[in-house]
């Protein structure tokens, strides 16, 4: 009869793996809504046999990454509650669980930011990176830091800090890739136009195109098209914007952040106002 039982635990354990392991693959192509429903239906079977220790661990990987896919489509103002409360039952967390957590903390930064919750972003950035560095020594943590990094870029460039968003970008770039470098590639692009360097943003938005990532739709495009119309070049500007927001409206939630800063940015060009927002602007 034990026999018995722990063939079945260790059955149940093989399927959640393989079935985390295939939302994992759908995750790199960018099929987040067929990752987020996956990973639901994962989370409420694994909720029924929550009394067992694994159970709850394979309900705590199948939320993180099904709120991960929210954020990662736009839809991250929806799931906020839910990643403060997993970031509440993750605390104290060891092993694979802590590695959670981080993960989870990071996509909390990073809704706050598109919420306009700079500051609070910020500060959240900011205490995590300060775990980062304490756990290096422990576990391998860069990818979650590089992310991080990101965040905070964001945040710095969104309450017109640009001088010091450029400096996060460009001193980690070397050592990022995927989706991070994308974004740290954009973060630079726009922090240099924001400091009215328009010509080092559009020869950097050019020196290379990062791999395409889903998450980071328009994004190059919205960097490039800010650097065109800091030149005066408002027609490729606008071509620019416009095909960012295609980008958009084709693989992110009508709910996105950048959907929003396109139409802004569109609306600037087509009335000839300057290409970035001033500083107070930036504020709120």
């Amino acid at each position: 009869m034990k026999i018995a039982r722990m063939t079945r635990l260790i059955r149940r354990r093989s399927r959640a793996a393989v079935a985390l392991h295939r939302l994992h693959h759908l995750w790199q192509q960018g099929e987040y809504e067929e990752v987020e429903a996956g990973a639901r239906a994962l989370e409420a079977q694994a909720a029924r046999r929550r009394r067992r220790a694994r159970g709850l661990a394979v309900e705590w990987h199948a939320k993180a990454l099904a709120t991960a896919a929210a954020c990662a489509h736009g839809r991250g103002a929806q799931v906020l509650a839910e990643l403060e409360s997993l970031a509440a039952e993750l605390k104290g967390a060891t092993g694979s669980g802590r590695t959670l957590l981080l993960m989870v903390r990071n996509n909390h930064m990073m809704v706050l930011g598109h919420l306009g919750r700079y500051r609070e972003a910020e500060a959240a950035g900011l205490d995590l990176l300060r775990e980062l560095a304490r756990l290096k020594h422990l576990a391998s943590v860069w990818d979650i830091e590089l992310c991080a990094l990101g965040n905070l870029a964001d945040a710095l460039y969104d309450q017109a800090r640009y001088e010091e968003a450029e400096a996060i970008a460009r001193g980690n770039l070397p050592r990022a890739e995927g989706a991070a470098l994308a974004s740290l590639h954009c973060t630079l692009v726009r922090s240099l136009s924001g400091q009215g360097r328009h010509d080092e943003a559009l020869t950097e938005a050019r020196r290379f195109v990062p791999r395409w990532d889903r998450g980071q739709s328009g994004s190059l495009g919205l960097a490039t098209a800010g650097a065109l119309h800091g030149l005066g070049r408002l027609d490729e500007a606008e071509a620019a914007a416009r095909q960012a927001l295609t980008d958009c409206e084709r693989f992110l939630h009508p709910d996105h952040p950048r959907i929003r800063e396109v139409h802004t940015l569109l609306a600037r060009i087509t009335a000839d106002e300057p290409p970035t927002p001033t500083a107070g602007e930036a504020a709120h």
